[in-house]
């Protein structure tokens, strides 16, 4: 019925579980000196990157491969990453480098 509570499913609304873990994991955060990146609804900027870098995920392997196990899907993302998205792959936003390039570029500039 409209307005009861359903045991199997936590809402912000319901018990309150969810919003007291959030704001425990809040202050996890803090006393550990980290800073949460959280923005108003509607402002998607501070996630930006995240939403291309799946996007891209999405476009240049999950989309163009037939998995079959869930240990194969996981070692196929996992090799992606690593070693294709970091090591080889050129970004637009690095000045045509892969990461790794990048973060040598920064280590010998900043020596």
């Amino acid at each position: 019925m409209a307005g009861e509570a359903n045991p199997g499913f936590d809402t912000p609304f319901g018990q309150g579980k969810p919003v007291r873990k959030a704001l425990a994991y809040q202050e996890l955060l803090r006393e550990r000196g980290f800073i949460a990146s959280m923005s108003r609804k509607g402002n998607c900027y501070d996630n930006a990157c995240m939403e291309s870098f799946f996007s891209t995920l999405k476009s240049e392997l999950i989309y163009l491969t037939k998995f079959k196990t869930r240990a194969e899907a996981r070692q196929t993302v996992f090799e992606y990453i690593e070693v294709y998205y970091n090591r080889i792959r050129l970004h637009s936003s690095l000045g045509y480098m892969s990461p790794c390039q990048y973060e040598q570029h920064l280590k010998q500039v900043a020596a």
